[in-house]
């Protein structure tokens, strides 16, 4: 592994190279955080998927993306007057030291539990006016109600036993198949929302991430269905013409290859 010195050279390396680009590059000297802000969310998620392949190369190479993105609006920040890469690694020193008083103070801790809570105790005591204030709007639905819930269990707002979710998530089933009686198009969507919801805090209490699981579970179907599609192609006969029954035998094959 590099020196802390090596870690420093590279960094101002990246530093120097943003400063030439922005001055002698057309198109980085176009630039401004609006139109870079597209192109970030495509690299956070570009390194999501390198983490969810434990693709540690390809993780490297995102985060050298993300990094990229995080000088350049510093950079763009720096030409307003408003702040530069050192104000922003400040503020989040800063952060960092206040919300762990249990390593930079004397506030004692036992578990990972008392951590979190701490930290969403210190937020309101900044000045926050609600715990769910850090939860970004633009957030898709299904990693918005993961970090929901993680905060309002933060602050004790939560269940005692994973038994206790798992009878809420039978609740609101029963109750959606209720709603599907009676053919009620916008109560279906409001129990089957309330269905995911629960399911997404009963993951919380059996410590798998939602979203990951979710994504698993993509990616292994789209292995399936294109193992599928290649054996319907070797046998000369579309999947439109074939019957359930005769792409269900490629698909139980499919699944003895994973």
């Amino acid at each position: 592994m590099n020196s802390r010195k090596d870690q420093l050279q590279a960094f101002d390396c990246l530093l120097t190279i943003m400063d030439e680009l922005r001055e002698k590059c057309p198109w980085d000297r176009k630039q401004t955080m609006e139109t870079l802000r597209h192109l970030t969310i495509e690299e956070t998620y570009e390194l999501g998927d390198a983490i969810l392949d434990n693709d540690l190369e390809e993780v490297k190479k995102e985060l050298g993306d993300v990094l990229l993105h995080i000088v350049f609006y510093s950079k763009i920040g720096s030409e307003k007057g408003s702040f530069d890469i050192a104000d922003v690694a400040n503020s989040i020193c800063d952060k960092l030291i206040s919300r762990h008083p249990h390593i930079y103070a004397d506030v004692e801790v036992e578990n990972e539990a008392d951590v979190k809570k701490n930290w969403e105790n210190l937020k309101l005591k900044e000045g926050k006016k609600s715990v769910l204030e850090g939860v970004p709007r633009s957030l898709p639905a299904l990693v918005k109600a993961s970090r929901i819930q993680e905060k309002v269990a933060g602050v004790g707002f939560d269940w005692e036993e994973p038994q206790q979710v798992f009878d809420k998530v039978k609740e609101e089933l029963e109750e959606l198949q209720e709603e599907v009686k009676v053919q009620d198009q916008d109560k279906i969507e409001a129990e089957f929302g309330d269905v995911l919801f629960s399911m997404i805090n009963y993951a919380r209490f059996l410590k798998i991430n939602p979203e990951n699981a979710l994504e698993r579970t993509n990616k292994k179907f789209i292995k399936r269905f294109q193992y599928l599609e290649e054996k319907a192609k070797e046998n000369k006969k579309p999947l439109s013409d074939m019957t359930l029954q005769e792409m269900d035998v490629f698909w139980e094959e499919a699944k003895k290859v994973d």
